[in-house]
C-alpha cells in the first residue's frame, strides 16, 4: 500500500472535522492518531483523487469569490465556511453525474464523504497537510518536495510521512493559495517574493520557499506548550528550581531579558512561561513578525495588545516601500499611545533589533527572543542586527545601545541523542545553560559580562557570580540562600 493511500484513508474515514451529514454506510468519525495516518489498512472506497480535489477546490474558490463579491453585505469566516459547504456539495454532485454519464462506477458514499471533507480542507483548512497538523504527537512537519515529508515527533523520533500533493507544482500552487487567503494578514507568495513565512490557525507557524530552492521546502513547526509557567519547566528538569525563583524575580522586577538559542530550542516557550510571571494587571504589547507567542489568547484576563508585521506588496513607491508593507518599528511607535506597562518584541533576526532596542529603552522590564550558540556570542549577534541598519550605526554606538537596554541573557541549549536500538529515534533535552548579567564596560567591547548561571558539566546553569545588584531581587521572590548553598566551590558569592 502506498502512503497515498494511507493518508486518503486517514482523510476520510478518520475525519473529525463534523462539516458533512453523516451518510448512510459511512464509518463513524473516530480520533486521528498518527498510526493511522502511516499504518492504516487500505480502504477502496476511501480512495481520493487528488487531482479532482485540486480542481474542485479552484472552481470552489471562484464561486465563493463571485458570490462574495456579489453580495453587498460582508460575509463573516462561518457565513464563508457554510456558503463553501453548500458550493462543495454541489460540485460534488456534478462530478458525481458527470461519472455516471462516462458509464464509470458509481461514488460509494464514503467516497463522496472523503471527498467532499478534502475539498473543504483544502478550500478553507490547510489540505491534505491538515491531518498531519492535526495531531498531537507531531511537533514539525519537514517537506523537501511533495513526496519527500519527515514528521518529527514530539519525543525526538523522525519518521516518514505521506506525500502532501501529487507534484511539486501542485504543492506550490496550494502555498500560493494559503498565502493569500487570509483576510486579516494575506502574503505574497510568488517567483518575486519566493519565501514565505505564516501563521497557521491554532498556533503552528509555516516557513516555505520556491523557486530559490531545487524543490518546494516547507517546515511547520507547531508550539505544543501554549500555557506553561516557569513551575512547569522545573518540573521538565529544564531548569533548577533556583534559576527558576532569578528568572521569576527578574522578571518581577522589570528587568529586560533576551532569551537565546538555536532553533527549535524552545525560546517561544520559555517566553511564554516568563510572561506568565508578569502580574496580570499589566498591560501588555506584543511585536512579532509573525505571532507565535499568543499572550493574546493564552491570557484572555489580561489586557495583551497584539501586533503583527505585514510584508508589502506589488512595486515599491518613491519611499522604497511596497504597498501596504507595515513594520514592526512603525507598531512600537503606535503603541505608545496604547498606555502599556511593558512591550514584548518576538524573534530578533535583523534589524527587528532596533524595536527591542526602543521597547527597552522606552520602558522596563522586555523580553525579547534570538539566535545563538551561547549568551556572549547573543551579545555579538545583537550588535551585528543592529549595524545592519545602516553606515550610520557603528559598532560603539551599538554595543552601548545594547549594554544599557540588555540586564540578562538566558540561554537555552539542546542535547539530541540516539535512542540505543531504535532506527532514526531520538531523544531530546533542552535546558536553561547560561543566565548572563549584561552591563556597561569602559573597556573593548564595551561592555561586560557576568555569568550568574554557567553550565555545569551536563549542561544544567549551575550557580556561578552573582553581581551585587541582583541580590535585591530576593524581594521579588529570589531564593538568594538556595542560590549560596548551591553555589561550587570557589565561587564569587
Amino acid at each position: 500500500m502506498t502512503e497515498a493511500s494511507r493518508y486518503a484513508h486517514e482523510y476520510g474515514e478518520l475525519s473529525t472535522l463534523p462539516l458533512f451529514t453523516q451518510l448512510p454506510g459511512t464509518a463513524p468519525p473516530m480520533p486521528r492518531r498518527l498510526d493511522a495516518i502511516v499504518t492504516a489498512p487500505p480502504t477502496a472506497s476511501n480512495e481520493i483523487d487528488w487531482s479532482l480535489v485540486a480542481s474542485l477546490r479552484a472552481q470552489a474558490s471562484e464561486q465563493l469569490s463571485q458570490t462574495i463579491a456579489s453580495d453587498r453585505a460582508r460575509l463573516d469566516r462561518d457565513a464563508q465556511q457554510e456558503l463553501g459547504r453548500s458550493i462543495v456539495l454541489d460540485l460534488i454532485e456534478s462530478a458525481m453525474a458527470d461519472t455516471a454519464d462516462a458509464g464509470e462506477d458509481a461514488w460509494s458514499p464514503a467516497r463522496q464523504q472523503a471527498t467532499a471533507q478534502a475539498v473543504f480542507d483544502s478550500l478553507f483548512r490547510l489540505g491534505r497537510l491538515q491531518p498531519l497538523v492535526d495531531d498531537d504527537r507531531i511537533e514539525n512537519i519537514i517537506i523537501v518536495g511533495y513526496d519527500r515529508v519527515r514528521l518529527e515527533l514530539i519525543d525526538g523520533t523522525l519518521i516518514a510521512g505521506p506525500p502532501v500533493a501529487d507534484s511539486d507544482q501542485e504543492l506550490i500552487d496550494f502555498l500560493v493559495f494559503l498565502a493569500s487567503r487570509s483576510e486579516v494578514n494575506a502574503r505574497s507568495f510568488s517567483e518575486a517574493q519566493p519565501r514565505l513565512h505564516l501563521r497557521l490557525d491554532g498556533g503552528a507557524r509555516l516557513a516555505a520557499a520556491a523557486w530559490v530552492t531545487p524543490r518546494p521546502s516547507v517546515v511547520i513547526r507547531r508550539h505544543r506548550l501554549m500555557h506553561v509557567t516557569l513551575d512547569d519547566l522545573v518540573a521538565r528538569d529544564m531548569m533548577t528550581p533556583v534559576a527558576a525563583s532569578f528568572l521569576r524575580a527578574a522578571v518581577r522586577a522589570r528587568k529586560s531579558i533576551v532569551v537565546a538559542g538555536a532553533q527549535g530550542v524552545g525560546k517561544t516557550t520559555l517566553v511564554r512561561a516568563l510572561c506568565a510571571e508578569i502580574d496580570e494587571m499589566e498591560a501588555i504589547g506584543t511585536f512579532e513578525t509573525e505571532y507565535e507567542l499568543h499572550l493574546h489568547e493564552v491570557r484572555p484576563d489580561q489586557i495583551v495588545h497584539a501586533w503583527e508585521a505585514r510584508p508589502g506588496s506589488g512595486e515599491r513607491g518613491p519611499d522604497g516601500r511596497q504597498a501596504g508593507e507595515f513594520t514592526l518599528d512603525e507598531a512600537l511607535v503606535d503603541s505608545f499611545r496604547f498606555n502599556l506597562s511593558r512591550q514584548i518584541v518576538g524573534e530578533v533576526r535583523g534589524k527587528e533589533i532596533w524595536a527591542m532596542i526602543k521597547a527597552m529603552e522606552s520602558g522596563t522590564g522586555s523580553i525579547s527572543t534570538t539566535h545563538a550558540s551561547d549568551a556572549v556570542a547573543a551579545v555579538r549577534k545583537l550588535v551585528t542586527c543592529a549595524m545592519e541598519a545602516g553606515p550610520h550605526i557603528t559598532q560603539g554606538l551599538a554595543t552601548s545601545k545594547l549594554a544599557a537596554t540588555v540586564d540578562l541573557i538566558v540561554q537555552l541549549s539542546m542535547e539530541t541523542t540516539p535512542v540505543p536500538g531504535g532506527a532514526h529515534q531520538m531523544t531530546r533535552v533542552r535546558r536553561v545553560a547560561e543566565i548572563v548579567a549584561l552591563a556597561p564596560g569602559e573597556k573593548d567591547p564595551g561592555y561586560a559580562t557576568t555569568h550568574v548561571f554557567g553550565a555545569d558539566a551536563s549542561g544544567v546553569a549551575v550557580p556561578e557570580v552573582l553581581p551585587e545588584e541582583y541580590r535585591a531581587l530576593t524581594q521579588d521572590g529570589f531564593d538568594l540562600s538556595g542560590y549560596l548553598q548551591t553555589r561550587p566551590l570557589g565561587g564569587t558569592p
